[in-house]
C-alpha cells in the first residue's frame, strides 16, 4: 500500500488547539501515514496588515506538533522565493515522494474559490485526493465546481470535523487586549508566546 502524505497549510499565527483537531480527524477518517503541516511565510489567498516573522511560527508549530510522531513540519513553502502557490508545493512533494499518495487538506471555503488559484487544473492532477474539513450542517455544490474543474469531484473526500470557534486571529486580538487566551492553545505555544511577548 503507498504511503499517504497529508498536507496541511496555513500561516499558524498561532498554531492552535483547533488545527491539531483538524489535522488528527483528518489523518483517522482520510488514513494518513503522515501529516505535513506546511508553513506558509505569506498566504497568497490572505490580505493581512501583519505576519508574525516565519522564525517564531517555525518554533511554534514545532512545539504544538512534538508529541505527535505522525505529524512533520515542512518547510518546503519558505525553503524557495514568493509566490509560493500550492501547485508548485505540490509538484516539489511529488519529487520528493515519488511513490506516495498526495492529499491535499483544505476548507469548504477554499475548496469553494479553487478555480481562483494558481494553475488550478494542474493543482488537482498534482495530488491524489482532496480532503476537505467539512463543518456540521457546511454543504458544496460540486457539480458546479465540476463544470470548472474536470476531474475534481472523483477526487473529493470529506472530512467531518466538529464545529470549532478558535481562530488564530481571535487569540491574537485576546493577547492584545490581555483577555484569558491560555487554553486556546497547546501549553507549549502558551509558553514561547509568554517567553517571548508575541502578539503584544
Amino acid at each position: 500500500m503507498s504511503e499517504r502524505i497529508g498536507i496541511f497549510g496555513g500561516t499558524f499565527d498561532p498554531p492552535h488547539l483547533g488545527h491539531l483537531i483538524l489535522a488528527s480527524e483528518s489523518r483517522r477518517q482520510l488514513r494518513l501515514t503522515r501529516l505535513l503541516w506546511m508553513l506558509t511565510p505569506h498566504s497568497p489567498h490572505k490580505i493581512t496588515n501583519s505576519i508574525t516573522r516565519v522564525s517564531d511560527r517555525l518554533e511554534m508549530v514545532q512545539c504544538a506538533i512534538s508529541e505527535e510522531p505522525t505529524f512533520e513540519l515542512s518547510t518546503v513553502e519558505f525553503d524557495r522565493p514568493a509566490p509560493q502557490y500550492t501547485v508548485d508545493t505540490l509538484e516539489i512533494l511529488k519529487q520528493q515522494n515519488p511513490t506516495a499518495d498526495l492529499v491535499l487538506l483544505m476548507g469548504g471555503d477554499n475548496l469553494r474559490g479553487l478555480a481562483t488559484w494558481h494553475r488550478p487544473a494542474d493543482l488537482v492532477a498534482a495530488c491524489h485526493e482532496i480532503g476537505v474539513m467539512r463543518r456540521p450542517g457546511e454543504s458544496v455544490q460540486l457539480s458546479t465546481l465540476e463544470s470548472v474543474l474536470p476531474g475534481l469531484q472523483d477526487k473529493i473526500r470529506f472530512v467531518d470535523t466538529p464545529l470549532l470557534q478558535i481562530s488564530s486571529r481571535e487569540i491574537r486580538r485576546r493577547i492584545a487586549e490581555r483577555m484569558e487566551f491560555r487554553y486556546f492553545l497547546p501549553p507549549a505555544v502558551y509558553d514561547y508566546i509568554q517567553t517571548h511577548h508575541l502578539y503584544r
